[in-house]
C-alpha cells in the first residue's frame, strides 16, 4: 500500500468517520454579522430568532484557527443560564420563544489566530458583530368604512331608523366572528345630481371592530392572537362587502319596478384598513425599514399608549416595551 494511503487509513480509523465542510450561509435562516454596522432582525413575538453567526460571510468560507466566541446580550448582559438563549460551540446563537424583554443589542466577539507557516509565529484577531434585534407583533387590523343611502328628506324619523336598522344588520351579520360595528355616525346632506336635480343622501359612517364582547375565546390560548382576530375581521370586511354588493344588485335588477325612496347609492361604499399597535409597540417605518408594516417594540425611552401606533417619548424608561411614562 503506498505510504499516502496507509496514512489516509490510519487517520480515516482515528476520527472514525470523516466532516464535511460546507458553506453555511447559503441555508436559509442563518443570519450572518457584518463589520460596519449593526445587523436588524426582526423577531415575531413568542417565536424563536433566526440563528445567529458570530462571524460575517466572507470569514465563514475560510478556515478559522483556534476560534473562541463570546456573547453578550442588551446592557452588555451575559447570555450564560439564560434558559431561552441557546449558543453552540461554533457560535451560533438562538433565542427561544423571543419576548420583548429580550431586545436590544446583541454582541459576539471572535477571536481567533493566523499563524505564519514559516516562524509559526501566532498572532490573535478579534472581531465584533452587532446584531439589533427587536420583538414585533402583527397589528389589529380595524376597517373604517363609509356608505351612502338616498332619503326623502333630512327632517324626520325615518332617517334614523334606517341608521339603527342598518347597523343591527351589520352586527348581526358579523357576530360569530366576534366583531362588531363601533362609532356609527350619519350626516344627511343635499347632493346635486349631474344634469338632475337636488337628492337628499344620508353619509353614513362606521368602524368594524375585532374586540366584540367575548373576543378572547378566538384566541384558543395561542400567544398570537392578533392572527386570529385578524382573520375574523377580514371574514368581517369580505361579508358587508358582500352585504352592499348584493345591495347594488338589487337596484340594478329593479329598474322597471318603483324604487324606494331610501336605498342604497350605488358605487358609494367604500373601506380604508386602519392599524392599530399594542401597548408598548409601534410603528416607525423610517428607523423599521425592512418591517415597516410591523408593530415594533418601542425603543427604551418611549412607550406607546392605547389606540395608537407611535412611540412617544418618555422622562425615563429603564426597559424594552414600556408601557407607559413613569
Amino acid at each position: 500500500m503506498p505510504a499516502w494511503a496507509l496514512f489516509s487509513a490510519v487517520l480515516w480509523s482515528l476520527v472514525g468517520v470523516g466532516t464535511q465542510r460546507s458553506s453555511l450561509f447559503s441555508k436559509k435562516g442563518f443570519v450572518y454579522g457584518t463589520i460596519e454596522q449593526p445587523v436588524k432582525i426582526y423577531v415575531k413575538l413568542h417565536h424563536n430568532s433566526p440563528i445567529l453567526i458570530c462571524m460575517d460571510v466572507n470569514r465563514a468560507n475560510k478556515e478559522i484557527v483556534d476560534p473562541a466566541y463570546l456573547w453578550n446580550g442588551p446592557n452588555e448582559n451575559t447570555l450564560q443560564g439564560n434558559r431561552q438563549i441557546n449558543i453552540t460551540n461554533t457560535g451560533k446563537l438562538v433565542v427561544k420563544d423571543f419576548i420583548e424583554s429580550l431586545s436590544g443589542l446583541y454582541t459576539c466577539t471572535l477571536s481567533y489566530k493566523t499563524i505564519k507557516a514559516e516562524t509559526q509565529e501566532e498572532t490573535t484577531i478579534k472581531k465584533r458583530y452587532d446584531f439589533m434585534i427587536f420583538a414585533y407583533r402583527e397589528p389589529d387590523y380595524s376597517y373604517h368604512m363609509a356608505v351612502r343611502f338616498t332619503t326623502k328628506s333630512c327632517v324626520g324619523r325615518y332617517n334614523d331608523l334606517l341608521f339603527r336598522v342598518l347597523k343591527k344588520i351589520l352586527d348581526n351579520l358579523i357576530s360569530d366572528l366576534l366583531c362588531h360595528v363601533i362609532e356609527p355616525s350619519y350626516k344627511c346632506h343635499s347632493v346635486k345630481i349631474p344634469e338632475g336635480d337636488f337628492v337628499y343622501e344620508l353619509f353614513i359612517a362606521f368602524q368594524v371592530n375585532p374586540f366584540a364582547p367575548g373576543w378572547k375565546s378566538v384566541c384558543n390560548n395561542s400567544s398570537d392572537c392578533e392572527d386570529a382576530t385578524n382573520r375574523n375581521i377580514l371574514k368581517a370586511r369580505d361579508r358587508i362587502e358582500e352585504f352592499f354588493r348584493s345591495q347594488a344588485y338589487i337596484l340594478h335588477h329593479h329598474v322597471n319596478k318603483t324604487i324606494p325612496a331610501m336605498h342604497f347609492v350605488d358605487h358609494s361604499f367604500q373601506v380604508v384598513r386602519i392599524d392599530n399597535c399594542r401597548p408598548g409597540f409601534g410603528k416607525n417605518e423610517g428607523l423599521h425599514t425592512n418591517c415597516a408594516s410591523c408593530c415594533v417594540v418601542c425603543s427604551p425611552g418611549t412607550f406607546s399608549p392605547d389606540a395608537d401606533v407611535t412611540c412617544q417619548m418618555c422622562v425615563s424608561v429603564h426597559s424594552y416595551g414600556a408601557k407607559s411614562c413613569p
